[in-house]
């Protein structure tokens, strides 16, 4: 699959959306214990426990190992594995602590203490204390560290836009009082606290490594053994474009990996994993769409439901797309249901919504920008939006309609080349519009949407969202209020020149209150009635909901991960290999 965790790009495969998990909040971590062993197969033998996974596919290397810098679920998966944070989403989506052994929160309801396990070190046997989680985190809002998503996700931190634009030198919401104790005090009260916690951002490195090696660092992780995290996995090998190898950690703090080595050898073309998965090259793949009915009846076939949604999006500091006509004429061409059954084959829903089914703040009742539910377009409302475009444009005839350029990456995906090449003949047969397209690396689309205001993009594709934490302020919020109060906002919803500009800072404003709504319900409402004008502006052009569907070879045993694509740091210590076969050839 391919994300960050973050931003994710076309999904190789997917399965028809079933009931996602709900999430739920817990106080306390977990507390430990000894490594579980199997118990209904035979594992093999210790010099056989190497997992070829495909965390690799369709890049053309890791975008980086920094927590600070990631921006892809292809970076995070592996850096998920060697670093760690004060807290962690579980496999049920439940905050747990995993540094920590306890955190609370004060009556003001913005003043967090974390109180952190004793003994805690790094990969290389260095100690690690308060000290070393206030430094990270006060890194990766550095404007030293340039971090594309620091502000984004830390923001809430009581100081974090000052320190991070340079007005001030110390980040005043971070301290520790002693060794064993962080104390983080927010800005505001914030429901979803903890779980921006969550993110890759406050992920602790190692301080002495980086001082040593400066931006460079990531290039010294085999050193000394394997140095720079304190997560189940240090890095035993790293060979840029073609492949990552992850031992385990011998002064990890929690259980231990029953795994003796894991390896992520990197595809360019994540078709490519099929292929090589047919003749044992790897333990996992995506299924392309064209193999979905037939591989569906596969014992090694494998679903798991994922809080993504697929999108596009229209940059609102670009003729024609600042006049909101002109966008929803572009989106009420497009019939959705069609692209889920003739590209996809029925293996994905199409949906209206920017919150996902399956999560807290979905709403059953939202409407497309037409006021109806359907998915399946609107051709005669697009066409009159369109004429309401040109009008508002001042375009005298269609010979006047700029340009349109969408850019994507397909990453090789033929089924994502197949969505594009159909969207462009519904423009043409709706609107009468011939748009070009540029099919560029997921890096580089990634990097231009990181440039927020400055993004040089006219039209598009997200690559697309997969949750960082399930809450509809990370679906909202953190899509598109004011990239000043960290978020995204590639597109410059609310910030450009456009007429509904006003209005859309309204609702900029509208989310903000909804972000410190302590009740429940009330809150929910607030990103009900937000959501819907987000949509009615086209905020996003989403397309449809994802689940990731894979093939797993049966020697695989207790790999698994929340909606999140996520694998708890524990969890590792489940996943096994057992003497079942087909398996990864070692000799590939």
């Amino acid at each position: 699959m391919r994300n960050k965790k973050l931003k994710i790009g076309f999904l190789p495969t997917l399965l028809v959306l079933v009931a996602m998990l709900v999430v739920a909040c817990g106080g306390t971590g977990n507390t430990g214990g000894t490594t579980p062993t199997p118990t209904t197969r035979t594992k093999a033998a210790q010099d056989k426990q190497i997992y070829i996974g495909s965390a690799g596919a369709g890049i053309d290397d890791f975008g980086t190992l920094d927590p600070a810098l990631v921006s892809d679920q292809n970076s995070g998966w592996v850096i998920a594995s060697l670093f760690t944070g004060l807290v962690e989403l579980d496999n049920n989506l439940t905050v747990k602590c995993v540094l920590c052994s306890s955190y609370s929160v004060a009556s003001d309801n913005v003043t967090w203490t974390f109180k952190l396990r004793s003994g805690l070190q790094f990969s290389d046997g260095k100690p690690l204390t308060s000290a070393d989680v206030v430094y990270s985190i006060t890194r990766a809002l550095s404007p030293a560290t340039q971090s594309p998503l620091g502000l984004y996700y830390l923001n809430i931190i009581k100081g974090a836009t000052d320190f991070n634009s340079g007005k001030t030198k110390t980040l005043a919401g971070v301290s520790a009082p002693d060794a064993n104790t962080v104390v983080i005090v927010a800005r505001k009260p914030a429901a979803y606290f903890l779980q921006t916690l969550t993110y890759p951002t406050s992920y602790v490195v190692e301080q002495s490594v980086i001082k040593q090696w400066g931006t460079a660092w990531i290039n010294h992780l085999t050193d000394n053994g394997g140095q720079g995290g304190a997560g189940p996995w240090k890095v035993q090998e790293y060979t840029h474009s073609k492949q990552i190898v992850l031992v385990p950690n011998p002064n990890y703090f929690g259980l231990k990996p029953q795994l003796a080595k894991v390896v992520y050898p990197i595809y360019k073309s994540a078709d490519t994993t099929y292929q090589v998965y047919q003749v044992n090259g790897i333990d996992t793949t995506g299924v392309p769409s064209t193999h979905v009915t037939t591989d569906r009846q596969r014992p090694d076939y494998r679903a798991t439901p994922q809080l993504a949604i697929f999108y596009y999006s229209m940059n609102y500091n670009q003729k024609p797309f600042d006049v909101t006509s002109c966008r929803q004429a572009f989106a009420l061409a497009i019939n959705k249901d069609a692209i889920a059954k003739s590209v996809w084959k029925n293996t994905v829903v199409a949906t209206n919504h920017i919150v996902p089914r399956g999560e807290y703040g979905y709403n059953p009742n939202l409407t497309g920008p037409d006021g109806t539910t359907s998915t399946a377009g609107n051709p005669t409302k697009a066409k009159q939006d369109l004429q309401a475009c040109m009008q508002a444009q001042g375009y005298a005839s269609m010979a006047n309609f700029p340009p349109i350029t969408l850019t994507y990456a397909s990453s090789g995906i033929q089924d994502a080349r197949n969505e594009v090449a159909a969207l462009q003949q519904m423009w043409q047969n709706t609107l009468g519009i011939s748009v070009k397209i540029d099919d560029v690396t997921f890096n580089k689309l990634v990097g231009d949407e990181n440039l927020g205001a400055n993004n040089p993009l006219q039209m598009f594709s997200g690559p697309g969202w997969i949750a960082d934490y399930p809450d509809p302020q990370d679906w909202t919020t953190l899509q598109f209020d004011k990239n000043s109060n960290g978020a995204s906002n590639p597109m410059s919803f609310g910030q450009n020149k456009g007429p509904d500009a006003a209005a859309q800072q309204a609702v900029q404003l509208q989310l903000e209150q909804a972000d410190v709504n302590l009740d429940a319900k009330a809150r929910e409402q607030a990103y009900f009635a937000a959501e819907q004008q987000l949509v009615n502006y086209v905020a996003w052009l989403p397309i449809y909901q994802q689940i990731t569907s894979e093939l797993v070879k049966p020697c695989v045993q207790g790999r698994d991960y929340n909606a999140l694509s996520q694998t708890f740091p524990d969890d590792w210590a489940k996943v096994y290999i057992s003497t079942d076969t087909p398996c990864a050839s070692l000799s590939s």
